[in-house]
């Protein structure tokens, strides 16, 4: 029986060629599923979405039997799946929408839902944004929660805007994410574009760089550690120093297109590595946010050790083993050691981390009992 009807909806034709992207929505369209909830995610396609873009949308729903319960939306209606009559009849019978990164922007279907729901997973843009007169529809929303853990805190300077910002961490659904057994180190990877999707951000006298001046600091980890780090890279040619100088320390550069070109081709990238090693965008780590990666929590939910950039999360998750933070290319370089020296310790504690910390079926009945605790959510069952 289903506890609910649920409208979600975030960007995956719109983010076309990203197979890590879709894996975002995927995680919470299927965990919500899991739960037992009804779901139908919802997508409307911008103007200038990647070329592909429906095609992308149609065979990523397919391939994970979610044919039936996704529609994209064009300017004129649907583009595939429910026709737009269908999907407001659904509208008028769903407990809330989940507006991932607050996406679906459509009159009819906001006025029909019940409990709108935005999910901030870019923290620090979204709220600097807003507070700069961007239209980013949060008023239009009845409830708010982040993946920075840290917003409202006296450590973290992001502003609240006059929002209440609950905290959800990225779902993984284990079943779709198993451990892989029986690997040996070989190498560190990452997928990643150069300069990220947004320009460096401005607030209150202070400038948030992107990730690349974060990764600038760390471009000789290969060649100090003598261990092998793989990114599969977007860049751009005007970058070519950078380029250079990440294949004189050793850094191998693999094509972005073809490691995580559709969702099955991401999920094998990363269950083919040894380990992660990232960094984060400026904003993230600068501003104590306490963002944690969805990238990290799939590498987690596979066995594979992580050791990523803190932005704070090192206050509430542990990093001793499985998942290690660093704010220091000296730091990492050690803890780069420490993992290829006791890998299979760290790939099993990086396991137990996903089953602790980002099981889709504990974040979400969380996320699902936050809203619920709202007296005009009270349809929806934990």
């Amino acid at each position: 029986m289903s506890k609910g009807r649920i409208i979600l909806s975030g960007a995956v034709a719109n983010k076309a060629g990203q197979g890590g992207e879709a894996w975002v929505r995927l995680n919470w369209m299927l965990g919500l599923r899991q739960l037992g909830f009804e779901v139908h995610f919802v997508e409307q396609l911008q103007p200038g979405a990647p070329a592909g873009a429906e095609e992308f949308f149609r065979s990523t729903m397919e391939r994970h039997g979610l044919a039936e319960s996704a529609t994209l939306l064009g300017e004129n209606g649907a583009l595939c799946g429910w026709p737009l009559a269908r999907v407001l009849e659904f509208a008028n019978g769903a407990d809330a929408l989940v507006n991932i990164s607050g996406h679906l922007a459509h009159d009819a279907i906001f006025e029909r839902v019940a409990r709108r729901v935005y999910v901030d997973i870019d923290p620090g843009f979204t709220q600097i944004w807003h507070s700069q007169g961007a239209k980013l529809g949060l008023e239009r929303h009845d409830a708010h929660f982040t993946i920075g853990e840290a917003i409202g805190a006296p450590c973290c300077v992001i502003p609240t805007c006059g929002f209440v910002w609950k905290k959800v961490r990225p779902p993984v659904v284990l079943d779709a994410w198993p451990a892989v057994e029986g690997a040996t180190f070989d190498r560190f990877t990452t997928v990643a574009n150069w300069r990220g999707s947004y320009g460096p951000l401005e607030f209150e006298g202070r400038t948030f760089g992107l990730k690349v001046h974060e990764f600038r600091k760390c471009i000789a980890l290969p060649r100090e550690t003598a261990l092998p780090f793989e990114i599969a890279l977007g860049i751009h040619a005007g970058d070519h120093k950078d380029l250079a100088a990440l294949r004189d320390a050793g850094w191998c550069i693999t094509d972005p297109a073809k490691a995580s070109c559709t969702a099955e081709a991401f999920q094998n990238f990363v269950r083919a590595s040894g380990a992660e090693f990232s960094v984060a965008q400026g904003v993230y780590v600068h501003t104590h946010s306490g963002w944690f990666s969805d990238r990290t929590a799939v590498y987690l939910a596979s066995g594979r050790p992580a050791l990523v950039q803190d932005t704070g999360f090192s206050r509430t998750l542990p990093s001793a083993k499985g998942l290690l933070a660093f704010s220091t290319p000296a730091e990492a370089a050690h803890a780069a050691r420490e993992i290829a020296g006791d890998y299979a310790a760290h790939c099993h504690a990086a396991r137990e981390i996903a089953e602790g910390f980002f099981d889709s079926r504990k974040v979400l009945a969380k996320f699902i009992a936050d809203i619920a605790a709202s007296p005009t959510a009270d349809t929806l069952t934990p």
